[in-house]
């Protein structure tokens, strides 16, 4: 059984969505980031980046969201969460990429500034320019990335919980996800499915 170290409110919500779009066999641990869980010793024997998600498997522990979302459709290819097709799977993982190294990046610097500088001066200029760089890309995404109904086209995908998940955080951030209309209706499309509804009753919980 595999076991995914999760936060609320974390992009490891899209790991979670697709284990449970899998219908994959798997245990739960909830970490709390604001009690800093994830910089313990215990977790970080686990993971030694002090961040989530992290996927323990029969192989070992498995790091890194587009990773994640690689492994657990190869591992489950009846659930058909990756297109078979090579150039159409390699773009599936060019999406998620540029969510992870680009889109997510956008968003941490409205925290983390201290990632990058070590002037409190430094990290409001970073918070300042979140809500542009959020709008700038997703309006790529909406533009030029987005097939339509879902990420990939037709079929549902791991870049679809995982789009869901980062798009979910445009509010808090200030700005007005309904901009955005077409992945606005997209996030909508998620979070219907039972397996993304029973998810977010469990947070809710």
């Amino acid at each position: 059984m595999m076991k995914l170290f999760h936060a609320w409110g974390s992009c490891s919500l899209a790991s979670l969505i697709a284990l449970e779009e899998a219908g994959a066999d798997y245990e739960l641990v909830v970490m709390s980031t604001r009690d800093g869980d994830q910089r313990k010793p215990e977790y970080l024997r686990v993971n030694p980046k002090g961040r989530v998600p992290a996927l323990v498997t029969d192989h070992g522990v498995l790091t890194e969201t587009p990773a994640i979302l690689s492994y657990i459709p190869e591992t489950h290819p009846a659930a058909g969460l990756l297109p078979v097709d090579a150039w159409a799977r390699a773009q599936a993982h060019a999406f998620n990429s540029y969510l992870c190294a680009t889109v997510h990046v956008a968003h941490a610097h409205k925290h983390r500034g201290y990632r990058w500088a070590t002037e409190k001066s430094s990290f409001a200029d970073m918070t300042a320019k979140v809500a542009e760089n959020e709008i700038d890309c997703f309006r790529l995404i909406e533009d030029e990335m987005f097939e339509g109904p879902w990420v990939m086209g037709g079929d549902y995908s791991v870049c679809d919980g995982y789009l869901f998940t980062l798009f979910g955080w445009l509010q808090d951030d200030g700005v007005d996800p309904r901009q955005f209309r077409r992945l606005h209706e997209h996030s909508q499309r998620v979070g219907e499915r039972p397996a993304v509804r029973k998810v977010l009753a469990e947070m809710a919980a």
